[in-house]
């Protein structure tokens, strides 16, 4: 057993980074300096867009984006249960409803015919999710958006370099969002990003995330009355970057590649290991389209309880106990408190509700060890062989 728990995420800070935000700190510019500006194109060109907004947090990019979309009361918004709160959340703090779609129950993303089977005069707008860093076929959710005159707004807080056929994620859509938290691909501590192909959703982000204030003179309504004028326009929120994480963001960045490789030899190593449990139809390996190229923020396996003398709970717990920092993610957001006192009933979507059930995701980050990587699949092993039904053992 290992002597320390192993997380399930870990950011990865050297020297260099450390570095850059040292000179950062000792620069006239904490905050609404050059750096945010600099990160803001290098992530733009890397996704190969026009234009690029950074936040604070990817939540604050979220709600930027609908804010953006003009998403307004009793407005309905598509979006995933098998997400973070933050993916309908957004679609609450404007006023809107969210509209639960169910699931595919191999790729764990949003199921285009329940999306279309959902859509109604009052829908405004699609969020898709990225999960787990897998990305999802945005041309053809695109196809559906259009036909409805929908916007989209890509939750790819998971999947920042990653691709679908010979496209970027962040692309295609209306708006993307991309989250820096520590266990995503690259962190700025906390922090998030829209990146847009669309001028007018542009400048609604930028004026969004500074109190819906601006002072550039062509967008004066009154008189300009001389360098220290500007005007509140909107009602927006002080939901800047600063140049700190701006500067971290931008020495991550020169070492996304590197991440991007490393998880997905980690989870090669692990569908190697675990092939054999997935023979004995004990656990379910995740399944990534020929079509993606997963950025594997998460690895998550699903367990298949009718062949396991325990539950889920019991197997986590487990592995917990060899110090194997599993976690779940996540619970169809529906089932939250919050969301049930709104009306959201169980039942709602019952692929992802099953599903959810069945999950355990497992440690994946760039700055694993071979050691730690071992560590994960010996104490799968244990569990696993601990708990599994005889019947699993038998040869047929």
């Amino acid at each position: 057993m290992r002597e320390c728990m192993l997380s399930y995420g870990s950011q990865w800070i050297n020297d260099d980074d450390i570095e850059a935000v040292v000179k950062t700190l000792k620069s006239p510019h904490l905050t609404q300096g050059p750096k945010i500006v600099e990160f803001e194109k290098k992530i733009a060109d890397r996704v190969k867009t026009k234009y690029a907004v950074a936040f604070c947090n990817g939540t604050a990019a979220l709600h930027a984006a609908c804010f953006a979309a003009n998403i307004g009361s009793g407005d309905e918004v598509i979006t995933t249960p098998l997400t973070f709160a933050a993916s309908s959340n957004c679609v609450l703090y404007q006023g809107g409803v969210p509209v639960f779609a169910d699931v595919n129950k191999d790729t764990y993303l949003i199921d285009f015919e329940k999306v279309k089977s959902l859509i109604t005069p009052r829908t405004k707008a699609i969020i898709p999710v990225d999960f787990t860093g897998q990305p999802i076929d945005m041309v053809g959710i695109m196809k559906i958006a259009k036909e409805h005159g929908l916007i989209v707004i890509q939750d790819g807080a998971h999947s920042l370099g990653g691709y679908y056929g010979e496209l970027p994620v962040g692309n295609v859509a209306d708006m993307t969002m991309f989250s820096f938290h520590p266990v995503k691909p690259l962190t700025t501590g906390e922090g998030g990003i829209i990146v847009t192909n669309n001028l007018e959703y542009y400048e609604k982000l930028v004026l969004f995330r500074s109190h819906g204030i601006t002072r550039n003179k062509i967008y004066f309504v009154e008189k300009n009355e001389g360098a220290w004028y500007y005007e509140m326009q909107e009602l927006g929120y002080n939901y800047r970057m600063t140049d700190i994480q701006a500067t971290l963001g931008l020495s991550q960045l020169n070492r996304l590649d590197s991440f991007m490789a490393k998880r997905n030899k980690i989870a090669e190593v692990y569908d190697q290991a675990f092939a054999s449990w997935e023979k004995r139809n004990i656990l379910k390996r995740p399944k990534v389209s020929e079509m993606a190229k997963s950025g594997w923020h998460l690895y998550i396996i699903q367990l298949n309880l009718d062949n396991l003398q325990v539950g889920r709970d019991e197997i986590f717990n487990a592995l917990r106990a060899e110090n194997i920092g599993v976690n779940v993610h996540y619970m169809p957001v529906y089932l939250h408190p919050y969301y049930q006192r709104l009306g959201y009933n169980k039942g709602l979507c019952p692929v992802a509700e099953k599903l959810f059930e069945s999950f355990i995701t497992l440690p994946i980050f760039p700055k694993m060890s071979q050691e730690d990587i071992e560590s994960v699949i010996t104490a799968m092993s244990k569990v696993l062989s601990t708990y599994a039904t005889p019947e699993t053992f038998i040869s047929k």
